[in-house]
């Protein structure tokens, strides 16, 4: 085995090691007027606890305070990310993940590093429920009986890209894909939108280490607000590339 190849298999396990730490004090040891904190661990990966994917059991639902109880109003879902209702009822599903990086580039134009991050991130990711490809979609559901359970459940918006956010304003319908906010023409009752998207404005995407865009409208309708997550978590891809990152923007 090259020398290079065996650095990073070693590189891979001491990865895969490392989300499994455990801490040693009681999680109760945190709580209260003083609490105890565990010292800070230095290591060359970071400990990660990915928690276990665990859905409900048949007849298994969650329990609700007294007097209230919780069923399921739809399922078979892929990847949901984010609801939205309209105004009459209405509840739009993004089924979104994370697009494409640069580091997903064909195997000639990555080191072998490269090979090594993205396939532990993918066990990671997998581990976590988020290995799967971006349905880049919106569902409708629609309870018209009102029984809380959905019978209607249609393709509202397809060929999006990692869609997130929605407000809808007038006869309008905003978008926030990872990339860009989009607008279509929306009719009260419709089950799909067939219309193409007309582009309002591009939005900061690239490497999009945080790609979720949250939007929110104002009040009046004449301004868009969206959430842009920064392209890092302390700094590591350099601030370059955090333009108009880490920050809401107006529209």
């Amino acid at each position: 085995m090259r020398p290079s190849l065996t650095l990073a298999a070693c590189g891979a396990a001491l990865m895969l090691a490392a989300c499994g730490g455990e801490t040693a004090l009681s999680p109760m040891a945190g709580f209260g007027p003083n609490p105890t904190l565990p010292e800070p661990t230095k290591a060359l990966f970071p400990t990660v606890k990915v928690a276990d994917v665990v859905g409900w059991s048949a007849g298994q639902t969650p329990t609700a305070a007294p007097g209230y109880r919780v069923q399921a109003f739809a399922s078979g879902l892929n990847h949901p990310r984010w609801l939205y209702r309209l105004p009459n009822g209405d509840i739009l599903v993004a089924e979104s993940n994370a697009p494409p990086k640069p580091e997903n580039a064909p195997a000639p134009d990555r080191s072998v590093f490269d090979e090594v991050k993205g396939w532990v991130q993918g066990l990671v990711m997998k581990k976590a429920g988020a290995g799967v490809e971006s349905p880049n979609r919106i569902i409708l559901l629609r309870d018209a009986d009102g029984d809380g359970v959905a019978e209607v459940k249609t393709d509202f918006l397809t060929g999006l890209n990692s869609p997130f956010g929605m407000a809808l304003v007038g006869d309008r319908l905003f978008v926030a894909n990872a990339d860009s906010l989009v607008a279509f023409p929306y009719r009260a009752g419709e089950t799909r939108i067939a219309a193409p998207p007309m582009k309002v404005a591009d939005l900061p995407g690239g490497l999009n280490h945080h790609w979720t865009k949250s939007l929110v409208a104002s009040a009046d309708g004449s301004r868009l607000y969206v959430g842009v997550g920064s392209n890092s978590n302390v700094g590591e891809n350099g601030l370059e590339i955090e333009g108009d990152r880490a920050r809401i923007l107006e529209i």
